[in-house]
């Protein structure tokens, strides 16, 4: 009798916890069901806000009218309507920004400079844009678009998309100071200082090709930065008016060459005044010759 009491007791206690467990997965879907329902239409009212009517009477500001009896009435007011979008809680707002899905943008951007807001455009979530600004906290830099795409936050897909958007400016020869020549593969402070200073013995580098001139800077480390690089106009060297000290200080002039250039300028007239003249008369050597003929000079 008592084994099948107890029997009893279990199956009852079975078929109530399974009753249970039951109902709490109902309670379950069905509070599922209301929060998707919910955040369904709080994205819903981004583009479909709900309105209100608001009903605004406007006091007339004519004189009222007198009745017969001597009696002052008021004129009839306008009455205007208008429609105004109903306030949401601040949670609300929250939910449905966050709920709502992104449209993603694609535009010309600096992935060293792009601000947080600008990458969420992009396509990146809220957590891989600042990872990304993170990296750059830390003295990540991204010379090149080929570095974007191996950070592991940028997908191949995604890469895809905005590899064309990319915009890396490259370092201006003429214009960089050595702290952005650091930047560059294979320059430290040493070779930052060179470039700074040979440029300003050059009164500019005219092509890229001249840092190879600098002491050390080999072909092999011109060829891993050629691409991350620029050249603008520099100013026009003033061969034709420098004193024979300043022309001396240029590194293709020797001290005989300017002041040969100085004499040629003083007994040839000014017409005369070339690059092939000088080496006619044997006053440019032809290693200097060809150098200066690929620099910007300024006209006689």
């Amino acid at each position: 009798m008592e084994e099948g009491k107890r029997q009893k007791t279990l199956k009852r206690s079975f078929t109530t916890g399974a009753i249970a467990l039951v109902f709490l997965i109902i309670g379950f879907e069905t509070a599922l069901f209301i929060h998707k329902a919910a955040v369904t239409r709080l994205v819903a009212d981004r583009d479909h806000p709900d309105t209100v009517y608001v009903v605004e009477r406007i006091r007339p500001k004519t004189e009222p009218n007198a009745t017969a009896d001597g009696h002052a009435v008021a004129k009839e007011s306008d009455t205007v309507y208008y429609r105004k979008p109903s306030n949401r809680s601040l949670d609300a707002v929250r939910i449905r920004e966050k709920a709502s899905p992104r449209r993603v943008e694609s535009f010309r951007f600096n992935p060293n400079t792009v601000s947080l807001e600008d990458l969420m455009r992009l396509g990146f979530s809220e957590k891989q844009a600042q990872s990304i600004l993170n990296y750059r906290a830390k003295g990540g830099r991204f010379r090149r678009p080929s570095d974007f795409a191996k950070s592991y936050v940028v997908a191949d897909s995604v890469f895809d998309r905005l590899e064309p958007y990319i915009d890396i400016p490259r370092i201006d020869l003429n214009k960089a100071d050595s702290a952005a020549f650091e930047t560059l593969p294979g320059i430290g402070p040493y070779f930052a200082s060179k470039m700074v200073s040979y440029r300003t013995s050059l009164g500019g580098y005219s092509h890229p090709e001249q840092l190879l001139e600098i002491y050390h800077f080999d072909r092999e480390k011109y060829e891993a930065l050629k691409d991350l690089i620029s050249c603008s106009l520099p100013e026009p060297y003033p061969i034709w008016t420098l004193s024979e000290r300043d022309l001396a200080r240029h590194p293709y002039l020797s001290r005989d060459e300017a002041h040969s250039i100085v004499l040629y300028r003083a007994h040839q007239p000014q017409n005369a005044w070339t690059l092939e003249g000088l080496h006619k008369a044997g006053i440019l050597s032809e290693e200097h010759y060809v150098k200066l003929a690929r620099c910007v000079l300024a006209e006689p």
